[in-house]
């Protein structure tokens, strides 16, 4: 009975047999390895690549299985012991050839293979600055660095050897070096690849660490060798693989090209010759004497010269700057013409959206902003082309109104002078009105006129100066995405103080659009301007142009003889139905035969014409008789016969022009 008893305690105070495990890579074509983040498997010779050289990045990679590494034995007061492992890999850091590379890779054992919140640079891809050192980490790094500097103000050049154990503050580091006879330091990133030894003995709980250039015999002497308690880090089945991150502005690539380990034994030794080839190093500058003279002088030139091109070019620019006119100096918002010419992807037709009087407009997207953009290019003439430029930088430059179209900026450069707006998505007023696949219902249309009008007003009478537009006409508004109007186009603008008269005596503006007063005196104003509204109420009601490409429809007597006839409502656009507001129909209808009256002095102001639309105040009486040039009454409509007559007489003798842009210079 007492041997039996004696057995069975000698049973129960010897250790579970030790669990016994190993594997050996080379190259990783068929391994079984867990990847993360930026590390793959470069094909076809089979290199794990971590990091390639590119800032703020990381990879990880791990067996994927995890091992049991927790032994625990039969004794009454069990104790968990951690089994001895070895392993042996080879690596290869590839770094700038000037500059410092980061950071390093670490071996690493850990309970798992992801880590979401891990920073790369000093923390290697496994921590970060919120979890450094915490216990509850559960890795043990051993770590090849080769940038100093964690937890201090500067990084400098690394190149040491560290076992840490839940963060990167090290238990024992010592410089990169391996015995060779005497102790010979090497550079771990001027090595073509680093043979590492990694091993823990379980019983006597010593850490040992041992390096090598690749080639080279494992030395006798371990860099690192000393007692280290990891028990606290341990969990009973832990992964094992590599970690290694680049910085903000440090980046280096790092390959794993072999790979052994085994748990309570050695692990298997790698065959050099079976491993994929090292990476090629970049080749750095001569070391010969001559060559960085050579390479001085040629920097000191380079630098002189680099010195003398920026203050020629800063001395171009102000220089330019200075000679710029008098408008130039209000106007801030210039662009660069690259950027214009970039946005615009170099004016090609494709960027195209509207073709005007005096230029073209390209639709951009600002590659500074990506802001999108209307870029007008003007058509300079001797005559004209500056004088429109300037006129409408100088005129709507300052304007800020909703029904005004914002422009952004502008650009001189050579013969191109260039104008940037806001982007308006759906395009001109006109564009809309002859779709024939689209219909502006009557609620958007009454919108749009009350829109144009209230811009008109702002421009008349709301604004520090008195702004004529001179070619207030249906292209010249755009409707943005909630069918709201802006009012654009100000190349023909003038400005004049609020106790002055116009002095222009140039006939400029739209056949069509333009009152007859223009044809005699060349005069605008305010009433002009009016006059051309006035046109537009009668265009956005009906949704024909104001003049026939042929010449022989006149929108405004077709409207007029409409009226006479008391049928006045016949002239409403076919595209609405019967879908719309007769009230406010005919108050535009009628708006707009007020507006176009033969003489000036007749037609209402911007401010009246906006009290009407909103209906604060009533229309005046309508006269039976028919209009007349000699007429002196200002509110009668149906109609002056003569209402139209110079605006007809000038109409039909240049209809061929169709809707094209006059310009006659009367002189002075």
């Amino acid at each position: 009975m007492a041997p039996k008893i004696l057995c069975l305690l000698i049973v129960l105070f010897l250790p579970v047999s030790s669990f016994a495990f190993s594997f050996q890579f080379h190259g990783f074509n068929q391994s079984d390895l867990t990847l993360e983040g930026d590390s793959k498997i470069v094909k076809p010779k089979g290199t794990l690549e971590l990091t390639k050289r590119v800032n703020n990045i990381f990879g990880h990679a791990f067996y994927n299985k995890h091992i049991k590494i927790i032994e625990k034995t039969n004794a009454p007061s069990p104790q968990p012991k951690v089994s001895s492992f070895s392993t042996c890999f080879v690596f290869s850091i590839v770094s700038p050839s000037s500059g410092l590379g980061g950071f390093g890779l670490a071996f690493t054992v850990a309970p798992k293979t992801h880590f979401p919140e891990a920073e790369g640079g000093h923390f290697l891809g496994l921590f970060n600055s919120s979890n450094d050192m915490n216990a509850s980490n559960h890795i043990l790094v051993v770590e090849f660095d080769t940038v100093n500097g964690y937890k201090g103000n500067v990084d400098t050049k690394g190149n040491h050897v560290g076992v840490n154990l839940n963060g990167m503050s090290s238990n024992v580091t010592q410089p990169a070096a391996y015995e060779k006879g005497t102790n010979e330091d090497f550079n771990m990133e001027d090595a073509d690849a680093v043979c590492a030894w990694i091993e823990y003995d379980g019983e006597t709980e010593i850490f040992n660490v041992t390096i090598a250039p690749l080639g080279e015999l494992k030395p006798s002497k371990p860099l690192i060798s000393k007692v280290i308690d990891i028990k606290s880090v341990m969990r009973e089945n832990m992964y094992f693989g590599f970690s290694a991150s680049t910085g903000q502005r440090k980046a280096s690539s790092h390959y794993i090209l072999g790979w052994s380990f085994a748990v309570n034994g050695v692990a298997p030794p790698l065959n050099v010759s079976l491993l994929p080839k090292p990476p090629p190093k970049e080749k750095g500058s001569s070391s010969s004497p001559w060559f960085k003279v050579v390479v001085g002088i040629l920097s000191a030139s380079t630098f002189i010269l680099l010195c003398l091109l920026l203050l020629v070019t800063l001395y171009k620019r102000y220089m330019r700057f200075e000679t710029l006119e008098d408008w130039e100096m209000d106007c801030p918002h210039r662009f660069s013409y690259r950027d214009l010419h970039i946005a615009t992807k170099g004016f090609i037709d494709s960027q195209l959206i509207g073709v005007g009087g005096f230029g073209s407009v390209y639709k951009g997207v600002l590659p500074s902003t990506g802001t999108e953009v209307a870029v007008k290019k003007i058509m300079r003439s001797p005559m004209n082309g500056m004088r429109e430029f300037a006129a409408e930088i100088e005129s709507l430059g300052r304007l800020r109104h909703k029904n005004l179209v914002n422009l952004q900026g502008w650009c001189k450069h050579k013969n191109d002078l260039l104008l940037v707006y806001d982007y308006i998505p759906n395009g001109s007023l006109d564009s809309l009105l002859l779709n024939k696949t689209f219909a502006l219902d009557w609620d958007q249309r009454f919108n749009i006129l009350k829109g144009v009008a209230a811009g008109l007003l702002y421009l008349h009478e709301e604004w520090e100066k008195v702004v004529i537009h001179r070619d207030v006409k249906s292209s010249n508004i755009l409707i943005d995405g909630d069918f709201n109007a802006h009012l654009g186009d100000f190349g023909l603008a003038r400005l004049y103080s609020h106790d002055q008269v116009s002095h222009t005596t140039s006939v400029v503006g739209t056949i069509g659009y333009i009152a007859p007063e223009l044809t005699r005196t060349g005069k605008a104003s305010t009433s002009s301007d009016v006059y051309a509204f006035g046109v537009l109420l009668l265009e956005v009601v009906a949704g024909r142009r104001p003049v026939h490409s042929s010449g022989q429809f006149l929108l405004l007597d077709w409207v007029l003889e409409n009226c006479q006839l008391g049928q006045i409502l016949e002239v409403v656009d076919p595209k609405l139905g019967s879908v719309y507001d007769e009230e406010q129909v005919e108050l535009v209808l009628k708006l707009g035969l007020l507006c176009t009256q033969h003489k000036a002095d007749y037609r209402p102001s911007m401010k009246q014409l906006t009290r009407y639309l909103n209906f604060d105040d009533p229309l005046p009486g309508i006269s039976e008789s028919r209009h007349s040039a000699s007429q002196s009454s200002p509110t009668s409509f149906c109609f002056l016969e003569g209402m139209s007559t110079g605006l007809i007489a000038s109409s039909q003798s240049v209809s061929s022009f169709g809707r094209s842009t006059m310009s006659i210079e009367t002189g002075i």
